[in-house]
């Protein structure tokens, strides 16, 4: 229960308006009546990119995602001495910025208007007291030591991120190709200060900044501001060999100015709601979200633990928003774990986003990482990555150097997303942070510190090859054919092993590789049971992935029942020049049936055919080889109109 009831809230708000002390408002409206956009027509207002997403997760286009009533912004905007900062089409509303009381009262008395409320304070009033911003954590320490050396074969020299990588098993996705490429983030903070002239950025300026926007100055540019979501950035896009890399350094970004660094107020967390909406409508998949809020430069906006819930923030409701869209959301779950306060703040308190608490690169816990659970009980943070002695970007000259917060153990959380989302884009949003809390280290015992623990990237991996892995099986006469599509590059491959009834270990029968890039692959082997004993016979399907991990997908039952034995009689299959003989075949049946005999030559033509019926028992049959051409054949066998066997012969 919230310790402060709404309508006590709304009144409170209402006399402070009265005073004067406040020039930023949200407008909520009450509906999307006399929309021109429609449902039937998203192009309108979502890219191809964004309706892509929908259709591959299956999310229907809905009311939620028609832009704000023009015509009621414009009566708005037309009220007085107003203007309109942004909108929020989640949550049908606009913020505004305005003193003119007439204004407000002629805005209010708008029949589609359902309410307004103060967001934020006039600036220089000098009436607020202000608070710390809930980024960066003052904390120091000894630095730990990193253990994880650059490995021989590593496709990246991470040089001092090293231990932020590799606590992730991050190099097994980068090695594997799995970098961040064709992935869009959305970076939203409170400015990215000089990342045009860094080093750090020297890759990423190239074609993979799609876009900026400064939410808070109304502007494009976002070079010249605070440097706290820089530095947020470096730890995914950095690519400095052998001294600093990023977790994901092919990924391409979205700046998003949303935190206004000179005061806290709400209408950052409207900056925030339509920050995301944009990401939204121009496709992106991923959102990395080093921002929070509990207390506020005027405490009326403050927030209760019991607030933390997921439903009561405009942030929390713009995160799950999203969520719903199919954007994979990563926030930092607070630096509050030394403070009276103790635990997360919004909008890591969302529901369907992943709140990332801090570790160092040995695991230990940051003592100043939020405290979990929820408000409403939920597992909180849910993981965790490096934001103790996290390596970022200075100011300077883009070198490395260290850093404290949740703020930069979520950029590393959602830089590894990235790469294991790049190589399995079948799967949603959702799947993605399940996978990843099942791989980490404390899955089974969550605490409220670091929730299910640090994810394991290697084992997350593994876990989606098996979620997409498919097979079947069939059997006719003497052969069984095994059949399955796994996700495979050429330097992956998959051996199949066999165990009869009668057989105590399996064995490897044949090893199958795909020459192409990686994606989803069919394989196909066709096993001759003439040999194998009766009874059912036990395959399993061993995947390698070069030398970085083997692992069984998955194992079949076949029952093989019928006892027919098909014999190529080796000692006159081939005979030295000049004699020629011809080729027996002898069948043995335990039961009636139709059995057809082909002879095809290597252009597929049919050079011979004996169709007959078997009855129970042996049955030898004479292919007249040595009337034929010399040349290569292939000699099929079928039974009941099912192919048994192929065999190569060779007639010299």
């Amino acid at each position: 229960m919230r310790k402060t009831s709404l309508v006590f809230l709304i009144t409170i708000i209402t006399s402070l308006s009265a005073s004067a002390q406040f020039s930023r408002y949200i407008i909520k409206f009450r509906d999307k009546g006399t929309n021109p956009f429609t449902i039937a027509n998203p192009s309108q207002y979502l890219t191809q990119r964004a309706l892509d997403r929908r259709s591959r997760y299956n999310i229907a286009i809905d009311s939620s995602d028609l832009p704000v009533t023009p015509g009621y912004i414009d009566s708005v905007r037309l009220s007085g001495n107003v203007t309109i900062l942004n909108s929020s089409k989640w949550l049908n509303q606009v913020a505004i910025q305005t003193t003119d009381a007439a204004a407000l009262a002629k805005i209010n008395s708008f029949p589609f208007v359902l309410s307004s409320s103060p967001i934020a304070a006039r600036t220089g009033t000098g009436l607020d007291m202000p608070v710390n911003k809930k980024m960066d954590s003052s904390i120091a320490g000894n630095i730990p030591a990193i253990n994880r050396p650059a490995g021989i074969n590593d496709y990246y020299h991470y040089g001092l991120s090293s231990g932020q990588v590799k606590i992730h098993q991050g190099d097994f996705l980068h090695n594997h190709g799995f970098r961040g490429e064709g992935m869009q983030m959305a970076v939203l903070d409170a400015g990215f200060y000089h990342y045009k002239s860094l080093q750090t950025f020297d890759s990423i300026r190239t074609n993979q900044i799609l876009g900026t926007w400064d939410f808070v100055a109304r502007e494009e540019s976002v070079d010249e501001d605070y440097s706290h979501g820089m530095q947020c950035l470096s730890t995914i896009a950095a690519n400095i060999p052998g001294v600093f890399v990023g977790t994901a350094p092919k990924t391409s970004f979205y700046l998003y100015r949303t935190e206004d660094v000179s005061s806290e107020y709400p209408i950052e967390e409207q900056n925030f709601a339509a920050g995301t909406e944009r990401a939204d409508s121009l496709g992106v998949d991923i959102c990395s979200v080093s921002l929070g809020y509990n207390q506020f430069d005027n405490s009326i906006f403050n927030y209760t633990y019991g607030d933390m819930n997921g439903n009561t923030t405009i942030s929390a409701r713009a995160a799950a928003a999203a969520a719903k869209k199919g954007i994979l959301m990563v926030i930092a779950a607070g630096n509050e774990g030394n403070n009276s306060w103790h635990y997360l703040i919004t909008p890591s308190d969302a529901d369907s986003v992943l709140s990332v608490g801090a570790v160092d690169t040995t695991g230990i816990v940051g003592s100043f990482s939020s405290y979990g659970p929820s408000g409403d009980g939920q597992v909180k943070p849910a993981v965790a990555a490096v934001g103790v002695f996290a390596v970022v970007a200075n100011t300077a000259n883009g070198l490395p150097s260290y850093g404290f917060g949740t703020s930069f153990a979520c950029p590393n959380m959602a830089g590894i997303s990235s790469c294991l989302w790049q190589a399995f884009p079948e799967v949603s949003n959702m799947d993605i942070i399940n996978t990843l809390e099942s791989s980490a280290n404390n899955f089974n015992t969550p605490d409220n510190r670091t929730g299910y623990g640090v994810p394991d990237a290697k084992k997350a991996f593994v876990m989606l090859q098996k979620k997409l892995y498919r097979q079947q099986n069939t059997i006719a006469g003497c052969v069984a054919t095994v059949q399955f599509a796994v996700k495979t590059d050429n330097t992956m491959s998959v051996v199949v092993e066999r165990r009869s009834s009668t057989e105590t270990n399996y064995t490897a029968i044949t090893t199958l590789q795909n020459s192409n890039a990686y994606g989803m692959h069919d394989f196909s082997y066709d096993d001759d049971l003439a040999s194998v004993s009766l009874g059912a016979v036990k395959y399993r399907f061993k995947m390698i992935i070069g030398t970085d991990t083997t692992f069984y997908l998955d194992s079949m039952v076949i029952n093989h029942a019928d006892p027919c034995v098909l014999v190529f009689d080796n000692e006159i299959t081939i005979r030295p020049n000049p004699v020629y003989n011809d080729l027996n075949v002898k069948i043995d049946r335990a039961s009636a049936a139709k059995i057809n005999i082909v002879v095809q030559n290597t252009l597929g033509q049919k050079v011979y055919n004996d169709e007959f019926q078997q009855a129970i028992g042996t049955q030898l049959k004479t292919i007249p080889m040595k009337r034929m051409a010399r040349g290569i054949y292939f000699i099929t066998v079928y039974i009941d109109n099912k192919k048994a066997v192929t065999k190569e012969i060779l007639r010299k």
